[in-house]
């Protein structure tokens, strides 16, 4: 299969969701696995509901998930003329014909059906027209489409690689418009010759363009060109099983982004939504285009489940470069409102990794990673009123005023040493590392939970550390910060 050629067609009518991205994913993977090309290519021939502004916006997610394509992208707008000479060449080979029939003409006979419980089919009034017939037209300046000659009754088989066998009656179809009376391409007609004209051996996209295979093989047949592998993926429903949409969450890979999801993560969740590999769970980028196949897509559809999600995004943050989690939690300091732009830019990347080290086994997500910085890197954070009231108790604060005393000749200020001084400080005062242990994290961080408490403290350091120790009693007031 080293010739595989497949292709991603999404149209700018909105941003890219999970369903496109995961249909994105699997032609790219299936390229990789087989050394094949990956083709990027926008259906925008819709010139009513296309929106030419989310064609930048949808690339971007491409290149933030990694899915990069080989060719394009191509624009269906900037092949008219392309789909025109085609058209013409099925109309004089007698495959195609002009019709005549207006708008207006076409409803009728479509309310006429529809009142006589019938399905609304072309009539084919216009496939065996007189020369007559069609110069009076002409006089009138009727402006024909294009329709494609069918057979008027038989079947055509889809022959599909995730759902197999699917069977069309063609007395269900009618001779459908090719090419329309302005000239523009239907969507059939100009996805048909761009797959031909690029080479395209497996079409996979999502099963909602089921029902375009048999009208679309009627065109491949016309044209006399084999017909491409068809794979049609499920839908990804919600929970409860409806179709996906804002109400659930998120739905936009960008809206994925912005939470702090990682790219390889997202990737890794959306390949298992409908494809499995035994009952492995995470994957590299480098396994799944080993493993992936198009006979392990399942049938029915995905359930997106996003505490799924969050629990594969856990794993992948425990075991990214911490340097590199570091660059990316940089920007959700200001985002969250932590730090300004240039504070953010001015924490030291060690720093980072630091934090990145520290609370990555507890966070799920970029931003919750970033969320301890807030006490870390700012004195700009609340307390809990709950632990203060349970924790920060007057038998306790003279403790803790007195253990900033014997840290501020620590040197150096490394965990180590801190819990050196710690201990040895409580063993004079007859005291349990247990008694303190809570005051002290609230008295730093305003919370109970938490990363260490000897490295939290190093990475708050040792100024800090010692003033909020000094300062503990303060935290008892209303809506008091350290």
């Amino acid at each position: 299969m080293s010739s595989v050629r497949v292709r991603f067609a999404p149209s700018p009518t909105g941003e890219l969701h999970v369903g496109g991205a995961r249909t994105a994913l699997f032609n790219w993977l299936f390229a990789r696995k087989h050394k094949g090309v990956f083709i990027l290519r926008f259906e925008d021939t819709d010139i009513e509901r296309n929106r030419p502004e989310l064609i930048e916006p949808i690339i971007e997610s491409l290149r933030w998930l990694g899915l990069l394509w080989d060719e394009g992208p191509y624009f269906q707008s900037q092949r008219f003329s392309l789909y025109r000479e085609w058209a013409e060449r099925l109309l004089n080979e007698g495959k195609a014909y002009k019709c005549y029939c207006t708008p207006e003409e076409l409803e009728q006979k479509r309310q006429r059906a529809l009142a006589a419980k019938q399905k609304p089919l072309y009539d084919r009034r216009c496939r065996a027209l007189s020369p007559q017939d069609e110069e009076k037209f002409m006089r009138e300046g009727r402006q024909p489409a294009l329709r494609l000659k069918i057979p008027e009754s038989g079947t055509i088989i889809v022959n599909d690689a995730i759902r197999g066998q699917v069977e069309f009656d063609l007395a269900e179809l009618d001779d459908f418009i090719i090419l329309r009376s302005d000239g523009r391409p239907t969507y059939n007609f100009a996805v048909v010759v761009d797959d031909i004209t690029m080479g395209i051996t497996h079409v996979i996209r999502a099963d909602e363009h089921l029902n375009n295979t048999p009208k679309q093989m009627l065109i491949y047949q016309a044209f006399g060109h084999p017909v491409p592998v068809f794979a049609h993926v499920p839908m990804v429903l919600a929970k409860d099983r409806s179709k996906l949409s804002k109400r659930h969450g998120a739905t936009a890979v960008f809206e994925f982004r912005d939470r702090g999801i990682l790219p390889e993560a997202l990737v890794n969740y959306l390949a298992r939504l409908g494809w499995s590999y035994g009952d492995q769970e995470i994957f590299s980028r480098e396994e799944l285009i080993e493993k992936f196949s198009l006979e392990a897509i399942h049938p029915s559809a995905a359930i997106f489940d996003e505490e799924k999600l969050l629990w594969v995004n856990q794993h992948h943050l425990k075991t990214s470069d911490p340097k590199r989690l570091g660059e990316l939690v940089r920007p959700f300091l200001v985002k969250l409102g932590i730090l300004s732009e240039a504070e953010a830019h001015a924490v030291p990347s060690e720093k980072l990794v630091q934090m990145v080290v520290l609370f990555r086994e507890r966070a799920r997500t970029l931003a919750e990673l970033a969320e301890p910085a807030r006490y870390l890197f700012t004195d700009n954070f609340s307390h809990d009123p709950e632990a203060v009231q349970k924790f920060l108790t007057p038998e306790k604060i003279p403790l803790l005023e007195g253990l900033a005393g014997a840290l501020a000749a620590v040197e150096p200020f490394t965990a180590t040493e801190i819990e050196r001084a710690t201990r040895a400080y409580l063993d004079s005062q007859g005291k349990t590392l247990k008694e303190i242990a809570q005051p002290c994290r609230v008295a730093l961080t305003g919370r109970t939970t938490g990363a260490g408490l000897f490295e939290t403290m190093e990475l708050i350091g040792r100024e800090r550390v010692i003033a909020r120790l000094r300062r503990a009693s303060l935290a008892q007031q209303p809506q008091a910060s350290l």
